[in-house]
């Protein structure tokens, strides 16, 4: 057992490029520069986050985990930041407010009703923050996704400019509201934030001027919302125009339609809320203190462990109970939709480069805490796994077919008539479901969730045949069926 030496370290923070959000292209100033807005993409949690930078000060919204492209930002802006603004506690990623807050000083700027464990300072309805003589954030209480979440509109010359709509307002979409209900009422609660989110889209987001920037926390791809469009800005008119939610007048019609067909919740999601209420330790630190074992290292008997290798990797030679989540775009939400938040993990990867940038994802969602301990594999020797490889059709009759999508994509587009549909992130609890009679073959999209699902059925039946049809599903198309290549 050793602790982590290979992370290159810089001015006290370490360099873990996986866990650094990068700027996109969708920055505005102002004409006559008395402000700059700059966007800040996460594509693997299709998170954004921005700096607004005032006469050399900055306010910060909705940051991740690392603070790092922040304080570079600032530092090569000659600027200081003085503030962060948590617009509501985010259930799909963790956040470094707590961590800027330790080490600059500065305020955080949240709901009143945001029960906080770190000193916060209220940013409620019509609250102001001046930046300068010209330039101001105001605050706007738009509750419905979370029941304190709040939006913050930049204005300059008591004209409306951008807002930050948090996961309130979304690009084509809302944020849902079912992501912080508790207790034996979830129904109730769900059904009136959902009812409040009909009141912010038309009386708070409404009452802005078409012309207003739309600045969201997420993109499309993020489970915070049903069918949030792929850009990186818009306007309040073209949201008007364009997004669903504001074409439906009636408000027991919206309840209705933003209640149907949720996407699952992660298992992750109310673990990160509760982190993101407290505010996390030190990034850099919490990453730095992950334990290294020497490569190919035996975890105990019934460990979880997540091996992060290709999925081609993995199948010639895997170690016992390895589950493959490969290091990919989606890493970190099956990551916290297939291990619970009270799991411990040991973490596997390929080489000190891979094993470096699936920690720092795994810090992302704030499980750094979770893993027992990271590790190399480069075995040859180990179990095997198959994949499905033939140029003939598929004999249905021969085989237990599982399908790992979500229902709503084996409902919409069935591929196998006899296929048996267990989600990804339920099937570590419904394996007892799957009939032994036959060879098993495990199919998704992709290929991303049918590697993972196989991995898992293997663990659970050791001698069973289980197959992964992978990337070779869209050769087995049923006849008129459509067919996405998604994750």
């Amino acid at each position: 057992m050793r602790r982590r030496s290979f992370i290159r370290q810089a001015g006290g923070f370490i360099l873990l490029s996986a866990a650094i959000p990068s700027k996109v292209f969708s920055n505005l100033s102002s004409a006559n520069g008395n402000w700059h807005i700059e966007q800040f993409q996460d594509k693997g949690l299709a998170h954004f986050s921005y700096a607004i930078l005032v006469d050399g000060k900055i306010i910060l919204v909705d940051p991740s985990r690392n603070p790092k492209p922040y304080l570079d930002y600032a530092k090569a802006q000659n600027a200081e930041i003085i503030g962060v603004i948590e617009t509501h506690p985010h259930a799909d990623f963790t956040s470094s407010h707590l961590e800027l807050q330790q080490l600059k000083g500065i305020k955080i700027y949240a709901s009143s009703l945001t029960r906080a464990g770190y000193k916060r300072t209220g940013f409620d309805d019509g609250a102001i923050i001046k930046l300068s003589d010209n330039v101001n954030l105001r605050s706007i209480f738009t509750p419905g996704h979370a029941p304190d979440h709040i939006a913050v509109v930049l204005t300059e010359n008591g004209k409306d400019i951008a807002v930050f709509s948090g996961d309130s307002l979304l690009i084509g979409d809302v944020g849902r509201p079912d992501l912080r209900e508790s207790g034996t009422d979830a129904t109730t609660q769900r059904k009136q934030l959902a009812a409040q989110l009909y009141d912010t889209v038309h009386q708070k987001f409404g009452n802005l001027a078409d012309s207003v920037i739309v600045y969201p926390a997420h993109g499309a791809g993020s489970l915070c919302g049903k069918a949030i469009r792929d850009a990186s800005s818009s306007t309040i008119g073209e949201e008007r125009a364009n997004n669903p939610a504001f074409q439906i007048k009636n408000k027991e019609a919206f309840v209705k339609n933003i209640l149907n067909d949720l996407p699952f919740t992660p298992k992750y999601f109310p673990f990160d809320v509760a982190w993101n209420i407290k505010g996390l330790p030190n990034f850099a630190a919490s990453v730095a203190g992950v334990e290294i074992f020497s490569p190919n290292f035996t975890p105990p008997e019934n460990s979880v462990v997540i091996d992060t290798r290709t999925a081609s990797a993995f199948k010639k030679s895997f170690g016992k109970n390895a589950i493959n989540l490969q290091n990919g775009t989606k890493f970190e939400t099956w990551l916290g939709s297939t291990v619970s938040p009270e799991t411990k993990f040991y973490l596997i990867a390929a080489d000190e480069k891979s094993l470096e940038e699936v920690i720092a994802k795994t810090a992302k969602i704030g499980y750094e805490q979770n893993i027992a301990a990271a590790f190399i594999y480069n075995l040859s020797n180990g179990q095997k796994l198959d994949s499905y490889v033939s140029d003939q059709s598929i004999d249905e009759s021969k085989f237990t077919i599982i399908d790992v999508r979500t229902d709503r994509e084996f409902k919409e587009e069935p591929i196998f008539n006899s296929a048996i549909n267990i989600p990804l992130q339920d099937l570590k609890d419904q394996l007892n479901k799957i009939p032994q009679d036959k060879p098993i073959l495990v199919n998704c999209a992709s290929g991303y969730r049918s590697a993972a699902g196989s991995s898992i059925i293997k663990n659970k039946f050791p001698n069973q045949a289980v197959y992964d049809l992978g990337t070779a599903v869209s050769k087995y198309e049923k006849a008129g069926t459509a067919h996405k290549q998604n994750q």
